[in-house]
């Protein structure tokens, strides 16, 4: 085997890995922040999160959290830590709220993943159906999505964040809303994401996984989670979408 051949390869198998997903997905399931934006691009994240953990110190709530969930950089760990020990209650509500108005802040500096805006229009262009299945609100992706253009690629399959927030993934939840309404078989469909919670997500119905890493070390993450195909731009998406219509 020659060198070239042994770099090559690798470079084939995953390009026939990713054909076959897109060939064989007839609805297609879009993680929101990661693959067609960075939400906190930026209005970041980690300033979210402390807001919410200033928010909740400024409540006599400092006992609340632990210091690794206080020292998080994920308003998603603090909302979720809150949920744990109080579990539906006026507090969550109010901080899940919080969270949301700091979302739709977030909107009008979101910073699109290059090529998806063109990737969502051609798939929808040739007959698949589109969903958004999400842990960000749903108020706030609908916001984005027409500001973009995009939501009539995807209306009305729009399914993120609710008042139950142990469904959040890795729980399957917002997957199983969106196939049972656009009657999809799990087998025909394409979850794209960018965590291992979109992967654990997705393995739980049985519905085929395409990893987006923006970097390598988010590559790294999927792939130790388990994630057989992924990309670091929708370029390559694209290019064999638009080859194999």
């Amino acid at each position: 085997m020659t060198s070239e051949t042994a770099q090559t390869e690798p470079v084939t198998q995953a390009n026939e890995s990713l054909r076959g997903l897109i060939d064989r997905a007839r609805f297609v399931l879009f993680d929101f922040d990661g693959p067609i934006c960075r939400l906190f691009a930026g209005h970041k994240a980690d300033r979210v999160a402390g807001d919410l953990v200033e928010w909740l110190e400024g409540r006599g709530l400092h006992g609340l959290l632990s210091e690794g969930e206080r020292d998080s950089l994920d308003p998603h760990v603090v909302l979720r830590a809150v949920d744990r020990r109080h579990p539906g209650s006026d507090l969550v509500a109010e901080l899940e709220e919080r969270l949301t108005q700091e979302e739709l802040r977030a909107v009008s500096s979101a910073m699109p993943t290059a090529y998806a805006d063109p990737l969502i229009r051609t798939w929808s262009a040739v007959g698949s159906r589109l969903a958004i299945a999400t842990n960000n609100s749903p108020r706030v992706v609908r916001e984005y999505l027409e500001d973009r253009g995009l939501a009539q690629c995807f209306a009305p399959h729009i399914y993120g964040r609710t008042e139950n927030l142990h469904l959040l993934k890795p729980d399957p939840h917002c997957l199983i809303r969106a196939l049972n309404a656009m009657g999809a078989a799990p087998a025909a469909s394409l979850m794209i994401g960018d965590a291992p919670s979109d992967l654990a997500a997705a393995e739980q119905v049985g519905v085929p996984f395409l990893g987006y890493a923006r970097n390598e070390a988010k590559e790294k993450i999927l792939r130790e989670a388990g994630a057989d195909t992924v990309v670091t731009s929708l370029k390559s998406v694209l290019d064999l979408l638009k080859r194999s219509t």
